[in-house]
C-alpha cells in the first residue's frame, strides 16, 4: 500500500528526534516498518544499529514479521524488535550475568506479600484483590521513581504499605530475584553509574523507534533518553488521546512534553483514519475535544459515509441485555460473522446480565478477559452463607464467615466442632449476658431470613442485620468508596430478584458457575464468537460492529474518577472504545440500575453535541 503524504514524511525522516502523532486506524505499524526499511535501504543505516521497542510481545512479533517480509536476506545484521522488558533484561544479562531464573514468577510475588501480611497480622476480606493492588502500587512507586516517604498509599495506611514494600524488596534481594520494574530501575542506575556500559549501548543502537509512546512511564522514558544520546535519533509513535494506562504510571504528559525535551524534533500528524466511517470518526472527535491535556488534532475518515452512531436508552440492564442479544442475532442473519462483533464495557462487573442472556440464546461469545464469577466474590459468599445458615446449613466455616460481619465480637473458640449449635455457643458465654443477647439476635435474624424470598432476604441482611454498615467500615480500612462494595451487593440483590425461591436461585448460581467454567475452557481453545471485553482490552483491535454497554455516569466515567486527570483518562477510554468500530457503533445506557435512577454519561452528551445542532 502506498504511503499518504503524512506517512511518507514520517518514513523519510532523517536524523534527530521525531514525534509521530498517530490517530486511530491511521496505519502506524505501516509507518514504523516503513521507517525501518527506509533507514536501511535509503539512509545506509546498518540493521544491527536499529532498535524497535513495543509494549507487547505480539506487537513486536507482528512488526518483525512485516519487516522480514521485505528483508528476507537479513543483510548487514538484524534489526532488534522487542518489548521494554526484553530489551532491558538483555542489558542486565550482559552486565550482571542474569538469566531467566532471576525473574520472579507471579505466584512468588503473591506469596511474598501474603507471608508479610501474616507477619503483620493483616486480616483482609479480599486477600487476592488486596495483594494484586499492593503489587500494582509497588510497580507504580518504582516506575514513577517516587520516593517511598512521599507516596500516599491507595489500599492501606502508609505505614503498612511501607512495611509491605520494604519486606517484599528484601525477600526479592535475598533470593536474587527481579520483577519487571526492577529491570527498569537497575538499567537506570547502571547507565547512570557505568558510562562505559551506556556508551557501548549507545553505539549499538543509534536509531531507536518506540511504538505506543503514550503508554510509556517515567523510568522507561529516562532510560530511553540516555540510550538515544548523543545523536537523539529517537522516533516516537503514539496517540496522546489513547493513553489509558494511568494506573500503570503511563502519562500523556510525557508525550506532550516530548517537544520541550527535544525542541528541534520533527512532528507529523497521521490524521487519516482508514478504519471507521466518517460518522464514527466525527462523533469520537467531538467527544475527545473536551479534553484539555492533549495535542489539538482533527482526524478525518476516508471511508464512504455509513450510519450515524446509534444511541439508545433502556429501562434497566435486563432490557439492555435482551436488546443487544437480539441485535447480535440480526447482524449474524444479515451476514456479519460473530467474530466481527464486540461488546465493550468499563469493568468486568459490567456484562453479567448480558452473559446470562447470550447463554440463554445460545449465541457464541468469547471473553477476552476472565469474567469473575459474581457469586465467588467474598461479599456474595457472605450473603449466601447467611441464607444457607438460615436454612439450617450450620457448618463451622459457614458460620465463621457471617458471625462477625457485622462485628459481634464472637470468638472463634466459641465455635466448636464441624457443625455449630447455637445453644453451645451461648453456653460458652453463659457468664456474659450481653454476648448471649447478641447471639440470640442473630438467631432471630436467621429465622426471619428463612421465611423471605431471595431479594427480600438480601435486602434484610444488608439493612436490618447491618451488613451494609460492615461494608462501610471495611471500605474505610481499605481506602475505598463504600459504593464500590455496595455495587457487588447490589448485583447479588439484582440476581436474587429474578427468583421466587432460594432453591431456584441456588440452581441458577450452580448453572452459571458451570457455564463460566465451560467458557474458560473454550477461551483456551480460541473458540470464535462475539468478543466481550473491557475498554482497556479492546485497545489496538477493530470490529465491524461494536456495542458499548452501560454508558451511564458512575460506570463510564467510573465513580472513582475524582480529579480532572482521572476524568480525562475516562474520556480517552471511551474514545478508544468508540474508535474500535469500523461500520456500526451502538452506545447504550439505562434509566435505572438496582432500582436506583441513573444518569446518561456526560460522554454521550459530548459526542451528540454538534450533531444535534
Amino acid at each position: 500500500m502506498p504511503f499518504n503524504e503524512a506517512q511518507s514524511r514520517a518514513v523519510r525522516h532523517g536524523k534527530g528526534p521525531m514525534m509521530v502523532l498517530a490517530g486511530p486506524g491511521s496505519g502506524k505499524t505501516t509507518v514504523i516498518v516503513g521507517r525501518v526499511r527506509n533507514l536501511v535501504e535509503n539512509q545506509g543505516v546498518s540493521p544491527s544499529n536499529i532498535l524497535v521497542i513495543t509494549f507487547t510481545r505480539a506487537a513486536a512479533r507482528e512488526m518483525e514479521e512485516r519487516y522480514l517480509a521485505y528483508d528476507m536476506e537479513q543483510t548487514g545484521g538484524r534489526v532488534s524488535f522487542g518489548t521494554f522488558h526484553s530489551v532491558f533484561f538483555r542489558i542486565l544479562k550482559l552486565a550482571y550475568q542474569y538469566d531467566g531464573g532471576n525473574i520472579v514468577r507471579e505466584e512468588q510475588q503473591v506469596q511474598f506479600i501474603r507471608e508479610e501480611m501474616g507477619r503483620l497480622s493483616l486480616d483482609v476480606e479480599d486477600e487476592g484483590e488486596f495483594i494484586r493492588s499492593i503489587l500494582s502500587e509497588i510497580s507504580m512507586v518504582k516506575g514513577e521513581m517516587i520516593p517511598l516517604e512521599h507516596y500516599y498509599a491507595k489500599n492501606c495506611s502508609e505505614e503498612i504499605f511501607k512495611q509491605l514494600y520494604e519486606n517484599y524488596q528484601q525477600e526479592m534481594g535475598r533470593r536474587g530475584l527481579l520483577d519487571f520494574d526492577d529491570m527498569l530501575v537497575m538499567c537506570y542506575r547502571l547507565f547512570r553509574e557505568r558510562k562505559d556500559i551506556l556508551s557501548a549501548w549507545q553505539r549499538k543502537y543509534q536509531y531507536i523507534l518506540i511504538d505506543e509512546f503514550q503508554d510509556i512511564n517515567r523510568i522507561q522514558y529516562e532510560v530511553v533518553k540516555m540510550m538515544a544520546l548523543p545523536g537523539n535519533n529517537l522516533f516516537i509513535v503514539g496517540d496522546d488521546d489513547q493513553s489509558i494506562y494511568r494506573f500503570r504510571g503511563a502519562r500523556p504528559e510525557l508525550m506532550l512534553g516530548f517537544p520541550k525535551d527535544y525542541p528541534q524534533c520533527g512532528r507529523v500528524l497521521l490524521d487519516v483514519n482508514y478504519r471507521s466511517t466518517p460518522q464514527i470518526v466525527e462523533a469520537a472527535g467531538r467527544l475527545i475535544a473536551h479534553n484539555k491535556t492533549r495535542f489539538a488534532k482533527e482526524i478525518r475518515a476516508v471511508r464512504r459515509p455509513g450510519r450515524p452512531v446509534i444511541t439508545r436508552v433502556f429501562q434497566d440492564g435486563a432490557m439492555e441485555a435482551e436488546a443487544i442479544s437480539r441485535e447480535l442475532r440480526d447482524y449474524a442473519k444479515a451476514g456479519v460473522k460473530w467474530e466481527q462483533m464486540a461488546v465493550l464495557f468499563r469493568t468486568n462487573l459490567g456484562p453479567r446480565l448480558l452473559v446470562e442472556k447470550l447463554m440463554e440464546y445460545n449465541i457464541p461469545f468469547c471473553l477476552r478477559d476472565e469474567l469473575p464469577n459474581l457469586f465467588d466474590h467474598w461479599i456474595a459468599r457472605n450473603i449466601l452463607d447467611y441464607i444457607l445458615a438460615a436454612r439450617g446449613h450450620m457448618e463451622r466455616a459457614r458460620i465463621l464467615s457471617i458471625i462477625n460481619r457485622p462485628k459481634r465480637y464472637v470468638s472463634r473458640d466459641a465455635l466448636e466442632g464441624e457443625m455449630i449449635n447455637w445453644e453451645q455457643v451461648k453456653s460458652f458465654y453463659q457468664d456474659k449476658g450481653w454476648m448471649v443477647e447478641r447471639i440470640e439476635d442473630l438467631e432471630i435474624h436467621l429465622m426471619s431470613i428463612k421465611k423471605m424470598v431471595p431479594a427480600a432476604a438480601v435486602n434484610y441482611i444488608r439493612k436490618a442485620v447491618g451488613y451494609n454498615e460492615f461494608l462501610k467500615e471495611y471500605a474505610a480500612f481499605r481506602r475505598m468508596k463504600p459504593e464500590e462494595l455496595y455495587e457487588i451487593a447490589d448485583q447479588v440483590q439484582e440476581s436474587a430478584a429474578q427468583f421466587q425461591t432460594a432453591e431456584a436461585w441456588f440452581q441458577h448460581i450452580a448453572r452459571y458457575r458451570e457455564q463460566l467454567k465451560e467458557q474458560a475452557r473454550e477461551r483456551n481453545q480460541k473458540r470464535e464468537g462475539v468478543s466481550l471485553m473491557t475498554m482497556h482490552s479492546s485497545k489496538g483491535l477493530e470490529f465491524r460492529v461494536v456495542f458499548i454497554l452501560d454508558a451511564n455516569e458512575g460506570v463510564t466515567p467510573h465513580h472513582k474518577a475524582f480529579l480532572d486527570a482521572d476524568m480525562e483518562e475516562e474520556r480517552r477510554m471511551f474514545y478508544v472504545a468508540m474508535t474500535r468500530a469500523k461500520e456500526r457503533l451502538h452506545v447504550y445506557y439505562v434509566k435505572e440500575r438496582y432500582h436506583k435512577k441513573q444518569e446518561v454519561s456526560r460522554f454521550v452528551k459530548e459526542y451528540l453535541e454538534q450533531e444535534a445542532k
